[in-house]
C-alpha cells in the first residue's frame, strides 16, 4: 500500500502541551498529513489520554515497538535520552508501513508557513537535514555558545529530519535505528549526544543527502545572530526574503529566555513570537499531569531513580542479568538492592 506524508514527534506526557501546539500548527498548513505521536510514558493517576480528543491521527507507545528486553532498555535512559532513542525504531516502523515520505519534528516546534519545499525535495533526495548554523560567528560569546556547542552536540539539528522511502532512506533509517537502540546517551565525553551526533556521519556514509541551507527553517536562539525576523502583512520573514517555516522554541523558561534575550536583542518580533508560543502552551496545557511527571522516572514506591543508578545498570551487565525487570517493586528487586548497596556504591548512585 502506497501512503503519502507522515509527520511524527516523540514525547513523554510532560511535553504533551508542546506536541499539541506543534500538531495544530501542522494541521493549519498540511491538513492531509498523517500525524503520529510517539509516547514513552504511562498516564498518571486521574489523567486519561484519548486519541479522540487529540490533534493526532495515531499514537505509538514504547511498548508497541519491537525492542527486546524493553524494561531494561527503558531503565538505561533518562527521559531525554529515551524520547530521542525511540525516534530510530519509530522511523523504521513508519517506513516499513509504506509511508513514502516521513518527517520528524521536535515537540517544541511550531510551523509558521508550509513545508512544501521539503516534501518536494524528497522527490529528489533521500534525506533532508538542517544545520544549526549557516554562517560563521564573529563574536567570542557567540562562538562559544553556538559554534563550539555544535561541535559538542552535532552539526545538524535533529529536531527536524525528512526521509524518503527508498533504498538509501531505508539504509539511513536502519543504521540510525541500530545505533539508537544501543548508543543513544548524553555522554559527550564519549562523542555521544543522544540521537543527534550520529548524523554528523550521514553525509559521509550515505548518498543523496540534502543539506537545507534556507534560514527560514529551524530558527532558534542558537542562530539568531544571523537571522532577523520581521512580521509583515503577508507573513513572517527571515532576513526580509525567506518565509519563516518553523521556529524551534527550545528550553521554554529561564534558560531559553536568557539565550533568546542575548541574541534576539532588539529584534522585537522574536519576543512577540515567544509570547505567542507561551499563550499557546497555556491554551493546550494538560491539567492532571504533574510538572515533574514521567512514569519511568520513579520506582513503583515513588522513589526517584537517580541518574547514577541508570548509568550503573547500563554499564554492569551482571545487574541486567540479575534484574531484567528493573522497575519491579519486588522485595528482591533492583530498588531494594540499590537501597542496600548505596553506602558501598558511593556518590554515583545518589546523583
Amino acid at each position: 500500500m502506497i501512503r503519502g506524508v507522515l509527520c511524527f514527534t516523540s514525547i513523554s506526557y510532560h511535553y504533551l502541551d508542546r506536541a499539541r501546539v506543534l500538531a495544530n500548527s501542522i494541521r493549519e498548513y498540511h491538513p492531509d498529513w498523517h500525524l503520529a505521536l510517539g509516547l514513552t510514558d504511562r498516564e498518571p493517576a486521574g489523567f486519561r489520554f484519548s486519541l479522540d480528543d487529540e490533534p493526532f491521527d495515531s499514537v505509538v507507545r514504547a511498548e508497541d515497538l519491537d525492542v527486546p528486553d524493553l524494561e531494561a532498555w527503558l531503565f538505561k535512559h533518562d527521559v531525554v535520552e529515551i524520547c530521542t532513542a525511540v525516534k530510530g525504531p519509530l522511523l523504521a516502523r513508519f517506513l516499513a508501513e509504506g509511508w513514502q515520505k516521513v518527517i520528524y519534528l521536535d515537540p517544541d516546534i511550531a510551523l509558521f508557513s508550509d513545508l512544501r519545499p521539503v516534501v518536494e525535495a524528497l522527490d529528489t533526495y533521500s534525506i533532508v537535514l538542517t544545520p544549526h548554523q549557516l554562517a560563521p560567528e564573529d563574536q567570542e560569546q557567540a562562538i562559544i555558545d553556538n559554534e563550539i556547542s555544535s561541535l559538542k552536540h552535532g552539526t545538524y539539528n535533529l529536531g527536524f529530519l525528512a526521509v524518503r522511502n527508498d533504498v538509501n532512506g531505508r539504509g539511513v533509517s536502519d543504521w540510525w535505528d541500530a545505533r539508537l537502540r544501543k548508543y543513544c546517551y548524553d555522554q559527550k565525553e564519549r562523542g555521544l549526544f543522544v540521537d543527534q551526533k550520529w548524523f554528523d556521519l550521514v553525509p559521509a556514509l550515505f548518498d543523496n543527502v540534502l543539506i537545507l541551507r534556507d534560514p527560514g527553517y529551524n530558527v532558534a536562539s542558537w542562530n539568531l545572530t544571523h537571522r532577523h525576523l520581521s512580521i509583515e502583512d503577508d507573513g513572517i520573514f527571515v532576513n526580509d526574503l525567506y518565509p519563516l517555516r518553523f521556529f524551534h522554541f527550545t528550553k521554554l523558561g529561564p534558560i531559553g529566555d536568557q539565550a533568546t534575550a542575548r541574541y534576539a536583542a532588539d529584534n522585537y518580533e522574536v519576543h512577540e513570537i515567544w509570547a505567542w508560543y507561551r499563550r499557546q502552551i497555556d491554551r493546550w496545557s494538560a491539567p492532571g499531569i504533574p510538572d515533574d511527571w514521567w512514569a519511568y522516572g520513579h520506582f513503583p514506591n515513588g522513589t526517584k531513580i537517580p541518574r547514577g543508578a541508570r548509568l550503573m545498570y547500563r554499564e554492569r551487565h551482571e545487574l541486567q542479568r540479575m534484574f531484567p525487570s528493573p522497575f519491579s517493586d519486588a522485595s528482591n528487586g533492583l530498588a531494594k538492592w540499590l537501597e542496600a548497596n548505596t553506602a558501598l556504591l558511593g556518590n554515583r548512585i545518589r546523583r
